[in-house]
């Protein structure tokens, strides 16, 4: 952090897309929290949930006590959700989501069933069992996992329906307990096409396989629809899970929606009922303010926003990619999730390589440092904060706030475009120079 400044500079306070530095200057935030800031900083709505739950001496209601907010939070997101996606769980992080949602698959066979499929290029969290469902390279190191979990490339529909008949028994069934599937990969800007999640879906119908969505990044209305399955009418999961922006960006909370039937097979029996919980589970705070979240989502038409950031950014990345072919390779996104692939040919990153020796255990090094030199560019000339997605092609990600003003996204866009206009060798060298301090 300290490479771009951001670790040198103390905050004063935040409010909507603006982070107010105690110097007295202001950044742009465009990271959005990495997910977490679909409502902004400080929302007002948020802040006011919190200050009545603390106003009010309510209680954060313990395990042993029945919680209405519990209550009200899964009536709320079954009242959203289409189809039969009713029975929630609230722990505390996205990773956390993930594996009580893959232990209900794994319970639903009832341990009769060994294999579950991810991703190349997936990501689902940094936990043990989360942790080897990642395809990020983030994970390099090899921590103990899942035993079975079997990889597919990304998209590809025959590769799943192969891998499935490889687990094929002698009997004909199938080893197959889960398939972990990111309709929309908020990490590499890739998405299955309708017929590809419809087509998964009939496989694990036919095959009885849990399919799991994971939209812990793109839910809550960021991708220009609820969630981003829900753009397809009729298509539904056996098990949602969801966080960052759930907790308003204040609360840590996430949750997973299993279909009604799905659940009552696992664990809807009183010897079974206590196999997942967690000590914060339904913490009255943090569910309360998911409440207000969720809420504010729905009355301020979070993906109608993201649509409106949508009809700016999509187009104005376009014209920059125009403007600076040398630069841009491509631009992809939807709503409000971009991201800038950048051109990082064969002579950019030898020169990268020759700037910073010592790397080349990281193939992917030379195209992060180039990356790193645009953002660095921005924070430091432009007070523009941005980052970059260590996963797959690493592009530089645009991914703000659904409050941020239009005004504001055009100023990011005129200050991107001017950054490119310096051309990457020259941004690459003064970043190498200034801040990596490579031998010269």
């Amino acid at each position: 952090m300290t490479t771009f400044g951001f670790g040198r500079e103390l905050v004063d306070r935040a409010e909507g897309a603006w982070v107010h530095m105690r110097d007295g200057s202001r950044v742009l935030d465009l990271s959005g929290g990495v997910g977490v800031l679909n409502h902004g900083h400080n929302h007002p709505r948020i802040l006011a949930a919190r200050a009545r739950f603390a106003q009010q001496r309510r209680m954060e209601v313990h395990k042993a006590f029945f919680s209405p907010y519990l209550a009200a939070l899964s009536h709320n997101v079954a009242a959203l959700l289409p189809g039969d996606l009713s029975i929630s769980y609230f722990p505390n992080s996205g990773a956390e989501a993930n594996e009580g949602a893959i232990k209900m698959a794994y319970k639903y066979h009832d341990g009769r069933r060994g294999t579950i499929l991810r991703a190349d290029i997936s990501f689902h969290g940094k936990t043990l069992g989360a942790g080897s469902l990642t395809g990020s390279a983030e994970n390099h190191f090899r921590f103990p996992g899942l035993p079975n979990a079997v990889v597919y490339p990304y998209g590809d529909v025959a590769a799943v329906r192969a891998a499935v008949e490889a687990t094929r028994r002698p009997d004909g069934s199938c080893d197959v307990y889960a398939l972990l599937v990111e309709p929309f990969s908020a990490s590499s800007m890739r998405c299955w096409s309708e017929s590809a999640l419809r087509e998964l879906r009939r496989l694990c119908t036919d095959e009885d396989i849990v399919l799991i969505f994971d939209e812990v990044y793109t839910g809550w209305g960021k991708t220009g629809s609820l969630f981003y399955f829900m753009r397809y009418d009729g298509l539904l999961p056996d098990i949602l899970t969801y966080s960052k922006s759930l907790g308003g960006g204040k609360a840590s909370i996430s949750g997973y929606t299993a279909r009604e039937r799905l659940f009552r097979k696992a664990y809807d029996r009183l010897s079974d009922v206590i196999l997942h919980s967690t000590t914060y589970y339904g913490f009255g705070e943090e569910t309360a303010t998911a409440i207000e979240a969720v809420n504010v989502v729905v009355d301020d038409d979070f993906p109608g926003r993201a649509r409106q950031v949508e009809a700016i950014l999509a187009p104005g990345l376009e014209r920059i990619r125009e403007n600076h072919p040398d630069a841009v390779d491509r631009v992809a996104g939807v709503g409000a999730l971009h991201g800038v692939f950048l051109n990082s040919g064969p002579k950019l990153l030898e020169l990268a390589g020759k700037l910073v020796p010592g790397f080349t255990h990281d193939p992917n090094f030379g195209t992060k440092l180039i990356t790193l030199s645009v953002i660095a560019h921005l924070y430091r000339e432009h007070k523009i904060m941005t980052y970059y997605s260590p996963n797959a092609e690493n592009p530089l990600m645009v991914a703000p706030t659904l409050m941020i003003e239009p005004a504001d996204l055009e100023h990011f866009l005129g200050a991107l475009d001017a950054t490119l206009a310096l051309g990457l060798r020259r941004l690459l060298t003064g970043f190498v120079r200034e801040k990596v301090g490579a031998a010269w």
